[in-house]
């Protein structure tokens, strides 16, 4: 579902680069995009091709068809079937079903409604012997049969590969075909079409290296030993040598080779000896309100709900002002140490440490969204939600009767007496009441009953640390062990809802090639954290000159050590405790501006640079393009807030200099945002009017030339 955003009066939408190259000749070109999880959502890579879609729709109309394999129940759901508008097409997929495959064709429904062809893996597996031969004979590569998903990514490529040879038979030389591969289940396409020559241009993009996935899962010093990995020997002993050997003859076979970002460009340096030549970062359609600022008014209403599940979640104890509590919160797989939940679980001790010792009045209240094997809701959750919905009707209750007594009083004139107006049965009412909130024990950590309660790494780590959710703690935590749903009778939310209503998401990855949950969160207009590890904090260094002032602190990773990122951390979330609301006010209305910087309509550049530099090199006496020539977006920085000091000890902080008084008046700083907006507009402008750097002369990164 696309993600919305507000149209304010700090839109910047039209001012970043253009892109001024002469437009492809759509028309005489067909455009081809081949996934494992085209309809079928498997992980990530569902999301990049679902969310571009419409953009790459809107730019070859009928000219793009994305593939992938087909399932029944998914394409009765997802894929309204409808003839292919292209002749060839259809006689290329005649040619499959002639012989036995069955191919569909058809508009995935979704926004752009792109046409797909979707390949029968299990109607063609009767030639998997005779494919694994040819596989074997073209370039040595054996696939044993016990891995199923290695042997229906080869049954997929190779009818990809038939296909591609019957529809190139068929245009001849009237239009050039562009194929585009996602990761190494789409590579035996790629390899097969490469090694029978036939005439396209191919484009192969990881989102993270098969080899990488596996030693962070197992808690290596990943990056620091990129360049002493016995790369075939790690292969072998986790037995995906066959897996990692299609990824690689793939990348090499490619006429353009993509990544996702600069750091997973210098993994696969490492890992598939091939530097990418074009990194393509991933993006969201970002879409736009027409009232002015209204994704805040959004984070209003869903922190409301927030409240109220916390309200029953803590009763009994709840001895802290919700008005002064903030919200953090860690979502995705549950990758313990790749997704930094062991960085962030110590990161909380020592920031519930020094609120503690400052005797601060804030209160933070973590939420860890990451499903694990449960077997029902925890009672005590159930429980702390239905004595809130109990008071709620008690005071509901006795507020009309109040309501009713005073109403009748002040019809005849008089001043009522309180005490007449509730008697005795109200008063017994509310003593029972509070009674019923009485507890004898600590709010529970987790929402539900975990299978592995002693050895989960999470809850492991908490009583390490000892939150226990006591009244002392300033830092209480909830994990929630689901995916979120406006359907459950516990937290009844969706994810999109859910994150607008939190103050601050924290992803501190080890390991994350792209990392959306902090995109995601900047189009919502809430402040992250993120780390130098991930494809995210990577873009956002590069093309944004101070991400903390827009709400994106980057948590360095890569070049500190463990502790000192910890304490990095504690610092980045224990300064953001101290600003008053209106600091957060004016921070939100920053990050939500990076929004822009995240929609495909920008990012979309990335793959148009792709797809040029492929057609120079598979068809360069149709196609010509200087492969030295830098793409537009190059160099480009995304200036800093006008109303921020420009003193690095100022820039520690995301916003102005912070205020330990929670004033909603406070006016001693400065901040004018259709100022600031204007200034951005000005500024941002600059990089690509100026003109070129002398020559000896470096331009730093974000150096606008003037």
């Amino acid at each position: 579902m696309p993600l919305s955003r507000s149209l304010s009066m700090t839109s910047l939408s039209g001012l970043l680069p253009s892109w001024e190259e002469d437009d492809l000749p759509v028309e005489n070109l067909l455009l081809f995009e081949v996934s494992w999880e085209v309809t079928n959502k498997v992980g990530g890579i569902y999301t990049v091709i679902q969310t571009k879609a419409k953009t790459t729709v809107d730019e070859w109309g009928e000219n793009f068809f994305m593939m992938g394999p087909y399932f029944d129940h998914n394409f009765k759901t997802q894929v309204e079937g409808c003839e292919p508008p292209h002749p060839a097409v259809r006689k290329a997929m005649d040619a499959l079903i002639n012989n036995g495959c069955q191919v569909h064709f058809g508009r995935w429904l979704i926004e752009g409604s792109p046409y797909v062809i979707l390949f029968d893996v299990g109607s063609a597996a009767w030639n998997l012997d005779r494919w694994k031969g040819d596989l074997w004979q073209t370039c040595n590569i054996g696939l044993p049969f016990n891995d199923r998903e290695a042997n229906d990514s080869l049954i997929l490529g190779s009818l990809i590969a038939w296909f591609f040879k019957e529809l190139t038979d068929q245009l001849e030389d009237k239009q050039n075909v562009i194929a585009h591969f996602h990761e190494w289940q789409a590579g035996p396409g790629l390899i097969l079409s490469r090694s029978r020559k036939i005439p396209m241009a191919t484009i192969f993009t990881t989102h993270a290296t098969l080899l990488g996935r596996y030693l962070c899962a197992g808690s290596v010093d990943f990056y620091n030993n990129l360049e002493k990995f016995n790369i075939d020997k790690e292969a072998g002993e986790r037995q995906i040598y066959h897996r990692y050997c299609l990824e690689r003859a793939a990348v090499h076979c490619a006429h353009v080779f993509t990544t996702v970002s600069q750091i997973t460009a210098v993994e696969a340096n490492h890992m598939l000896h091939r530097n990418p030549d074009v990194v393509t970062p991933n993006g969201l359609n970002v879409k736009k309100f027409s009232a002015v600022h209204e994704f805040q008014n959004l984070h209003a209403t869903s922190k409301a709900r927030i409240q109220e599940f916390v309200r029953g979640h803590f009763y009994g104890h709840l001895d802290f002002n919700l008005e002064k509590t903030l919200f953090f919160f860690i979502a995705g797989r549950y990758e313990f140490s790749n997704k930094g939940a062991d960085l962030f679980l110590e990161s909380l001790s020592r920031l519930n440490y020094l609120l503690r010792v400052h005797r601060h009045d804030m209160t933070v209240v973590v939420f860890f969204i990451m499903p694990a094997k449960t077997n029902n809701f925890n009672v005590e959750s159930l429980k702390g939600q239905a004595v809130r919905k109990q008071l709620w009707d008690t005071a509901h209750s006795v507020k009309e009767k109040f309501g009713k007594n005073l109403y009748e009083a002040l019809l005849k004139g008089e001043i009522p007496d309180m005490n007449s107006i509730l008697d005795r049965d109200d008063f017994t009412i509310m003593k029972r009441a509070i009674y019923a909130t009485q507890r004898h024990t600590l709010p529970p950590v987790t929402t539900h009953n975990m299978l592995d309660d002693s050895t989960d790494p999470i809850l492991s780590n908490i009583r390490r640390i000892g939150l226990f959710n006591s009244r002392n703690d300033r830092v209480k935590i909830i994990f929630h062990p689901e995916f979120l749903s406006s359907t459950s009778p516990l937290l009844p939310m969706d994810y999109e809802d859910f994150v607008r209503g939190c103050n601050l998401g924290v992803f501190p990855s080890y390991y994350e090639p792209w990392g959306y949950t902090p995109g995601e969160c900047t189009v919502m207009g809430i402040p992250s954290v993120t780390t130098n590890l991930s494809g995210f904090g990577c873009f956002m260094e590069e093309h944004v000159s101070d991400p903390a002032a827009y709400g994106i602190y980057i948590v360095d990773r890569r070049f500190r050590s463990a502790d000192e990122s910890c304490n990095q951390l504690t610092q980045f979330m224990f300064s953001f405790c101290q600003q008053s609301r209106r600091q957060r006010i004016i921070q939100r209305n920053r990050t939500e501006r990076l929004s822009e910087l995240l929609d495909w309509r920008y990012l979309g550049r990335f793959y148009i640079n792709a797809r040029r530099l492929t057609l120079s090199r598979a068809f360069p006496d149709k196609f010509k393009m200087d492969p030295m020539a830098p793409l537009k977006s190059d160099g480009f920085r995304y200036p800093r807030p006008y109303s921020v000091p420009p003193s690095p000890s100022a820039s520690i902080h995301s916003t102005p200099h912070h205020s330990d008084v929670e004033d909603d008046d406070d006016d001693d700083e400065h901040y004018d945002e259709d100022e600031e907006a204007e200034r951005d507009r000005m500024n941002i402008k600059s990089p690509f009017v100026l003109g070129a750097v002398p020559e000896g002369k470096k331009k730093q990164p974000g150096e606008s030339g003037n």
